[in-house]
């Protein structure tokens, strides 16, 4: 009777213990942060206009970007920032479409604009770093050619930097194009869409939000960021050395410089959806291994005692470190059932960790619904999605197996842009099981 009464004991405990362990790393921190912002949220902060606006200059990376390219200039055009205030850069790396001629299309219609194209060496960093030096305004942003902004981003975010001046870096809110979503058709398509929208606000206006109030932002978007000249063109430009070079240039102001780095939830820059799992599968891919090679130049910042204290810590080990034990449990909960365990056990434990997550995913729900207040489109599609709390834990999983295979592949595979899709990965690994079936049939047969 002490025997199996010492052995239940026993499993509980080890159970238990393992169910804690997302519990206290991510539930209870995401909690408490949570609330936080809930409760700054309420209060909206008031900007005043300047007795003078300043020029800024609005970079455009451009590569074979002929389908998007005219729509994303239109939505500078269209912008509440005054138009002679605005020099836009388009910053060809080496394009093999039409992207020119829809830059000449551009230039014809909207004439009030001061617009440029330079030619550029390939890649993303090299355009940038070559169309910082052309640059004539106060402020510097960059955006993605396949995306378009809200009407008021450029004012939202040239306001916050003129009413903060510590602010020296700051990026925008990205959010998937809801009308692009509303379009979709098919079921799981739809799913993974309104999922991957439910996750960008969530991780910009609660996540990111919270990780600037502590000067802790982790990474501006690369898709929409802002600067102060002065503070840019102290840096070392966009590293050309990594896929991560808007997380290296985060930690360069940040970190080197000792400058603050901040995020304007008001100024709105919209992306397409997410096409298919296999884009997700190589974007998030990408996203880990570029977080990876950043962490490894500014490692010895990094301190495991500072845990608690943070927040940059806690989402290296949450993001990277725990990823293999997450993953190791996953598989041992298989075998945990040969060693006798209870499976109503460790189903019941599951359910409890879903039921965590999808209250964070709540309170998160709740401070981006305020945050999105004067924003009433935007927001009633959000509020519409409530119901994507239930199915959000599901995908964040799918994303942190992404990441691990990221890490792996990352151990073996050189660095780039292009990854091999999933398609590919299971027909690699089709292969590779034909070939050892076959290998072990045909020494059975010696």
């Amino acid at each position: 009777m002490d025997y199996w009464l010492n052995l239940t004991l026993f499993k509980m405990g080890f159970w238990i213990t393992w169910a804690l362990v997302p519990i206290v790393i991510e539930i209870i921190p995401a909690t408490i942060s949570a609330i936080r912002l809930f409760i700054k949220a309420v209060s909206k902060e008031k900007l005043e206009m300047p007795d003078k606006m300043p020029m800024i200059s609005v970079i455009v990376p451009v590569y074979n970007s002929e389908a998007t390219l005219f729509n994303c200039i239109r939505s500078i055009h269209n912008s509440t920032y005054p138009d002679d205030l605005i020099q836009v850069i388009l910053a060809d790396n080496q394009s093999t479409d039409n992207s020119f001629d829809v830059y000449a299309r551009a230039q014809n219609e909207f004439t009030s604009m001061h617009m440029q194209l330079i030619h550029t060496e390939k890649g993303k960093a090299s355009a940038l770093n070559s169309a910082i030096y052309t640059c004539i305004g106060t402020y510097i942003i960059n955006i993605d050619s396949d995306g378009i902004l809200e009407k008021s981003a450029l004012m939202n975010m040239v306001l916050k930097f003129e009413n903060d001046y510590e602010v020296s870096a700051m990026t925008g809110t990205i959010l998937p194009q809801r009308d692009l979503i509303k379009a979709t058709k098919g079921l799981w398509k739809g799913i993974l869409q309104r999922n991957e929208y439910f996750e960008y606000a969530q991780a910009f206006l609660s996540g990111r939000t919270m990780e600037a109030n502590s000067n802790q932002l982790f990474t501006m978007s690369g898709a929409f960021s802002a600067f102060r000249k002065d503070a840019l063109l102290k840096t070392f430009m966009y590293s050309t050395q990594t896929i991560g070079e808007d997380t290296d240039m985060t930690f360069q102001i940040r970190e080197h410089l000792k400058l603050k780095v901040a995020i304007c939830t008001t100024a709105i820059f919209y992306v397409e959806p997410i096409p298919s799992l296999n884009n997700l599968y190589t974007q998030r891919q990408r996203w880990q291994r570029g977080e990876i090679e950043v962490i490894h130049q500014y490692g010895d910042r990094f301190s495991v005692k500072n845990f608690f204290s943070d927040f940059l810590i806690r989402r290296i080990m949450i993001d990277h470190t725990f990823l293999f034990p997450k993953m190791i449990w996953l598989c041992a909960s298989v075998a945990l059932l040969f060693f006798r365990y209870s499976g109503v056990m460790m189903a019941m434990s599951y359910f409890i960790i879903y039921l965590l997550y999808i209250l964070v995913g709540l309170l998160n729900y709740g401070c981006v619904c305020i945050l999105l207040h004067d924003f009433k489109e935007e927001g009633k599609f959000y509020r519409s999605l409530w119901w994507v709390c239930l199915t959000l834990p599901f995908y964040n999983f799918i994303c942190s197996c992404i990441r691990f295979i990221g890490t792996i592949n990352g151990m073996t595979e050189a660095s780039t842009w292009n990854l091999t899709s999933l398609d590919k990965e299971f027909k690699d690994l089709k292969k590779v099981v034909k070939k050892d079936f076959k290998e072990l049939r045909d020494k059975r047969g010696e």
